[in-house]
């Protein structure tokens, strides 16, 4: 993509970003009183057309679900259009395809315990290829066997991994058989499409390499709480990761405890889980864990602002804080549907 094209699409994703909600609004829209004054809050943001269009049809907490559904998808498709360039599409298409990897997973979740569909759309952010009346078809289905023969039918190149995967999960009935051949197989073709040496390139594969990392040290907090066998361990880590690679991952699996984890990421960038209090440490509650690793992505993300500004750097920093201010309003308006107490939800959110 010429550097006219950039500047014209970094104008107006700069542009998006000053409208992207501070601290101080997120804080206004915690300190409400119930959901409805979310909502009408909402009214006065950029959200304002979202939330009048879900209001049509919905009420509650599915009028805020659908409107931030709406909003997430108008936005990645408004970027898309005006960032132009068949190579420079196809990393943020790559980079974009992520979130098809989640929302199949939560489908996938949703349908091994049975929740309803409407409950999983809920969870569900149409921001890859996957658009929302798809997603809609996807919840729909009977059982975990009929999404993945659903994709199959329409040729979703996902499908791919879960049909060869499926005979294993119906014997070990793990779903994180077939998590992790979604994983696999999303991290390895994105990889090899950005494998060049162009400066694009080398952003989209530095923030691959390290959700690979994440990822990894993820399971390995799992592999520990569930006590899953040593031998099993290397079965789940997908390679490719920045700092750490199968041998140093097995090493930390091998220590059987959370805080020997910790230990062995002395040095590494991953270090800081370390401050995580002791408490969660000795009750081996890896939410706490996760969570810190994810906000490190964001950071590394949100870094990417002050990148080239002739690149895709402006762009993928933007969208990562979109997701996150969508997270920040999701999370404030599932506490306010169930009174969860303001301290509790401020503890939830992320700022940046």
């Amino acid at each position: 993509m010429i550097s006219v094209e950039y500047d014209y699409a970094n104008a107006r994703i700069r542009a998006m970003k000053s409208r992207l909600l501070d601290r101080k609004e997120l804080e206004e829209l915690a300190g409400k009183l119930d959901l409805e004054s979310v909502i009408n809050q909402l009214e006065e943001t950029p959200y304002r057309e979202d939330i009048e269009s879900a209001s049509v049809k919905y009420t509650g907490i599915a009028c805020v679900e659908y409107a931030l559904r709406q909003s997430l998808s108008n936005t990645f498709r408004l970027i898309l259009s005006f960032v132009k360039g068949e190579d420079t599409q196809t990393l943020m298409e790559i980079f974009l395809n992520r979130w098809d990897i989640q929302n199949i997973k939560t489908i996938l979740r949703g349908k091994n315990i049975h929740e309803p569909a409407n409950e999983i759309l809920e969870s569900l952010a149409p921001a890859g290829a996957l658009d929302d009346a798809t997603l809609v078809a996807l919840t729909k289905q009977l059982d975990v066997k009929a999404v993945i023969d659903l994709l199959a039918t329409w040729g979703i190149e996902y499908s791919r991994p879960l049909t060869q995967h499926f005979k294993e999960y119906s014997e070990r009935k793990d779903l994180v058989v077939l998590e992790y051949a979604l994983d696999k197989f999303y991290y390895e073709h994105a990889l090899s499409v950005a494998a060049g040496e162009s400066y694009d390139e080398g952003i989209i594969r530095g923030m691959l390499t390290r959700e690979i990392d994440v990822t990894n040290i993820k399971s390995v907090l799992r592999i520990i709480r569930d006590k899953v066998e040593l031998e099993d361990a290397q079965y789940y880590f997908i390679r490719g990761g920045k700092e750490l690679d199968v041998n140093k991952l097995s090493a930390l699996s091998a220590t059987r405890t959370i805080d020997g984890v910790i230990k062995q990421l002395t040095g590494t960038s991953y270090d800081f889980l370390a401050s995580v209090p002791d408490e969660y440490v000795k009750m081996e509650k890896i939410s706490a864990f996760e969570k810190e690793l994810d906000t490190f992505l964001l950071h590394k993300a949100l870094g990417l602002f002050t990148g080239d500004p002739l690149s895709i750097a402006l762009a993928i920093g933007y969208l990562w804080a979109k997701l996150n201010e969508i997270a920040n309003i999701r999370i404030i308006a599932l506490c306010k549907t169930e009174y969860v107490p303001e301290k509790e939800l401020m503890e939830e959110l992320v700022f940046v």
